[in-house]
């Protein structure tokens, strides 16, 4: 299960969301996911744990915890949704068109 955290302190590593979802379980990856720009941690970052139902008490008992001075939020993650490529942003609709008259 892919478990995504958020709220994290822009001092928690990979290392210590892995270190913490362990005590629930296997672990198979922990990321905190840092700014490209910057190298700055985004403050939230995803774990994958492959046994569910470990997954599933360390959702329970780690969402709203205290960590890192941080209270966190752990939730299952939901696939990425696929979104169409926008031009700079705007949806808006056709630009009205010639509507006849004179």
């Amino acid at each position: 299960m892919n478990i995504f955290v958020a709220k994290l302190s822009d001092q928690t590593t990979s290392e210590d969301l892995n270190q913490l979802f362990a005590e629930y379980g296997e672990v198979t990856s922990a990321k905190v996911i840092m700014d490209r720009e910057t190298g700055q941690s985004k403050r939230f970052g995803f774990v994958e744990m492959p046994n569910d139902d470990e997954a599933k008490k360390a959702i329970k008992e780690l969402d709203q915890a205290e960590y890192d001075s941080r209270r966190i939020v752990v939730k299952e993650a939901r696939p990425k949704e696929e979104r169409p490529r926008s031009n700079y942003g705007g949806g808006g609709g056709g630009g009205g068109g010639y509507r006849g008259g004179y």
